[in-house]
């Protein structure tokens, strides 16, 4: 086991600090030790190290999804592990835990493929999956989750477990989707990828002014759109800060993202109604090659500090639209960074082929807020009568976000959850982050 922890750093020791270091600067993990993970043996002893002092331990790869804080204990640290290996023929890629999506759209992009990634390549594959998955890709092709085919994790117990539907089946249904209640440290993922190699996608940018007549005519455009159309819709109110272009600092704006997997010729055909909103700031929504997918979003890139928060909703309804525009929009009292409704439905709603533990599949829209330290959730709140009761885990970051965690699944699906962290893990050792356990 100590051949294994070399890399064992405590504070003070060179590149501790450096070790922390992650995109969401809200919070910042604390722990007595940090290990730089290369392999899953190096995980393996880290975690048998941890449980043999009784010391909980916590992961990162990217630092996109701290929820909280891991203060003293182990922190696994997993962004070398980043090897990306494709398959054509099975169609499928197999990546480390540190990998990055950016890294598995590149690879994936000269073979005609595309994974079911997230909107920024900057964020890791592993967290992102286990915790649903929802994408560019995600009314086309459905969850990200739904694609896993097998995992290895590392279990409290220190073994190293390979997961696929017919191996501890039980456990591989709760890691896809309910992986980040801490059941292990998943250290490669197996999972299958969607023949795309274009789409017609980007963004169009409206001015504030713009925000209500786009609202309401984007939301009654996606009753009828076909399924091969992702979409979504953020009103962004980025800080007046050299990083941010400049015709976008310190004001409010709408930004339509696109992703559609058909014809650019119907693509244009479908978005030509929003278009027709009014004169844009911005408009790159085109045929694009797939390995360009990061273009739709034009997620940040430097890291920040920010909460981010989430309910799925049921419905929106002209009533719902106007309840957000005052919450939200032009004139409101809104601090938030960004206020984002993505389209569920399509393949999100249909059953994943092996039982998972998603529970936002009836829902018709997210509906997530970035915030800064320190602003409260007013905008979640007012609009909670149109919500389904759940929330997305993978919308939960920030101090705080751990205790919403039971408010994304139903509750069959949570009973199952806690029965496994029982099983795999009883003395709690993976208690940092989206915590399940019940209270009593």
């Amino acid at each position: 086991m100590t051949a294994h922890l070399s890399a064992l750093l405590a504070p003070g020791d060179a590149g501790f600090e450096a070790e922390l270091a992650g995109f969401d600067l809200v919070a910042r993990h604390r722990p007595a030790y940090v290990t730089r993970a290369e392999s899953a043996a190096d995980v393996r002893a880290a975690v048998r190290f941890a449980a043999g002092r009784g010391l909980p331990v916590a992961v990162q790869a990217t630092g996109h999804g701290i929820a909280a804080p891991a203060d003293g204990g182990v922190l696994v640290s997993t962004r070398r592990m980043d090897a990306v290996t494709v398959d054509p023929g099975a169609r499928t890629a197999t990546v480390g835990a540190g990998t990055r999506w950016g890294q598995v759209v590149a690879a994936a992009a000269p073979y005609g493929l595309a994974p079911l990634n997230g909107s920024s390549p900057l964020v890791g594959v592993v967290g992102y999956t286990l915790g649903g998955g929802l994408g560019p890709l995600g009314r086309a092709y459905g969850w990200a989750a739904d694609h896993v085919t097998r995992a290895q994790l590392v279990t409290a117990d220190g073994a190293v477990r390979d997961v696929t539907p017919d191996r501890h089946a039980d456990l591989f249904r709760g890691l896809r989707g309910g992986g980040k209640a801490g059941f292990g440290v998943v250290t490669r993922l197996t999972f299958g990828l969607v023949p795309v190699a274009r789409l017609y996608g980007g963004g169009i940018r409206f001015p504030g002014e713009l925000a209500a007549p786009l609202l309401h005519a984007w939301r009654r455009w996606t009753a009828d759109v076909p399924d091969a159309m992702t979409s979504s819709v953020a009103l962004l109110r980025p800080p007046d800060a050299p990083e941010v272009p400049a015709f976008l600092r310190g004001r409010l704006t709408a930004h339509l993202r696109i992703a559609f997997t058909g014809p650019d010729e119907e693509g244009e055909r479908l978005v030509r109604p929003l278009r027709a909103v009014g004169p844009a700031l911005a408009d790159s929504v085109r045929g694009m090659p797939y390995a360009s997918v990061a273009d739709i979003h034009q997620d940040p890139t430097e890291p920040l500090a920010y909460h981010e928060r989430n309910i799925v909703l049921r419905a929106l309804d002209g009533q719902a639209v106007e309840r957000l525009l005052s919450l939200a929009g032009p004139g409101s009292p809104c601090a938030d960074t960004m206020v984002e409704l993505r389209h569920l439905g399509g393949a999100l709603a249909r059953p994943a082929p092996v039982p998972d533990t998603l529970s936002a599949r009836d829902g018709a829209f997210t509906l997530s807020t970035l915030s800064p330290p320190g602003v409260p959730d007013t905008v979640l709140h007012g609009m909670a009568p149109w919500g389904t009761g759940r929330r997305y885990p993978n919308f939960l970051t920030g101090p705080g976000a751990a205790d919403a965690a039971p408010e994304c699944f139903s509750p069959a699906g949570l009973a199952r959850l806690r029965a496994l962290k029982a099983a795999y893990d009883p003395e709690n050792v993976f208690h940092p982050g989206h915590t399940l356990r019940d209270a009593a």
